[in-house]
């Protein structure tokens, strides 16, 4: 991972733009496929990539045990909501992760209701990402995380470079999930997208944390650019970010996120 600490927000839309010419250079001159770069914004660049299961769960889950707990969850989320997913029994899933390896794992039989989880605040081990970074932007800088807070950040990452995608089973692994997911109305609004990362374990295998591999500096896959970016700046991005309709509301829909997009306006950005 390279971390890149900015003067503002003008030095990362350039380092941006530098960026999208490398990898726009690398598609052309390579016949393998190249990313386009997935963005995430976090309000204190202190903090290290870690899903919302990781914050919650001290140990590791197997993909196993965790589709038990969400299976369990399932008829009382189905009760409140009045949806319905329809997903393999414990047994038709277990009989799938026992023939499935790690290039085949990510095709998860029931990621519709794992992104949907995901969405609603249940903890989860997928790690959630955009196509834009504007919305990213709006993500790091809506709430600062406390008024200690010195930078936020902007995470870009690119699964791969033209190299092709190398599998180890000695080493954990970061796949994608999505776009093109049947899921809630947010998934769409906030352009989604999501990485999950699993290695070996003895189950045989377990969600693992993205932070292990990306220590490991491979630059032909899995890279990932670390913007900070000083919290001075956050009156003028989130004015920028109105101005292209990027707010609470135009993300989530929702008449709380109509309250806090008002709020926003008419008490932060109109004083």
């Amino acid at each position: 991972m390279k971390v890149i600490d900015t003067s503002g927000w003008k030095e990362f839309e350039d380092m941006l733009e530098s960026i999208h010419v490398d990898i726009k250079k690398l598609a052309n001159e390579s016949t393998l496929p190249v990313s386009k770069p997935l963005f995430r914004g976090q309000s204190n660049s202190d903090w290290t990539l870690a899903t919302t299961l990781e914050r919650y769960a001290e140990e590791k889950y197997s993909l196993n045990d965790y589709y038990r707990k969400i299976l369990a969850a399932k008829p009382q989320i189905e009760t409140f909501t009045e949806k319905t997913w329809t997903i393999p029994t414990l047994s038709e899933y277990e009989a799938w992760l026992s023939k499935a390896d790690l290039r085949s794992i990510v095709e998860y039989p029931a990621k519709e209701y794992l992104i949907y989880l995901r969405h609603h605040g249940f903890p989860s081990p997928l790690l959630d990402w955009t196509r834009t970074p504007n919305i990213a932007a709006y993500f790091a800088f809506n709430k600062i995380a406390d008024k200690k807070t010195k930078s936020v950040s902007i995470y870009a990452f690119m699964e791969v470079s033209g190299q092709g995608k190398h599998v180890s089973t000695w080493n954990p692994f970061i796949m994608p999930i999505g776009p093109d997911v049947k899921s809630h109305k947010r998934h769409f609004l906030q352009q989604s997208e999501y990485t999950v990362c699993i290695s070996m374990g003895d189950d045989p295998y377990v969600y693992d944390c993205h932070e292990n591999l990306i220590k490991k500096n491979d630059e032909m896959q899995d890279f990932i650019w670390k913007f900070n970016i000083p919290v001075k700046e956050r009156f003028n991005v989130l004015n920028k970010l109105e101005n292209m309709n990027v707010n609470a509301f135009s993300l989530f829909g929702n008449e709380e996120s109509l309250m806090e997009t008002m709020a926003l306006r008419e008490l932060y950005l109109e004083r």
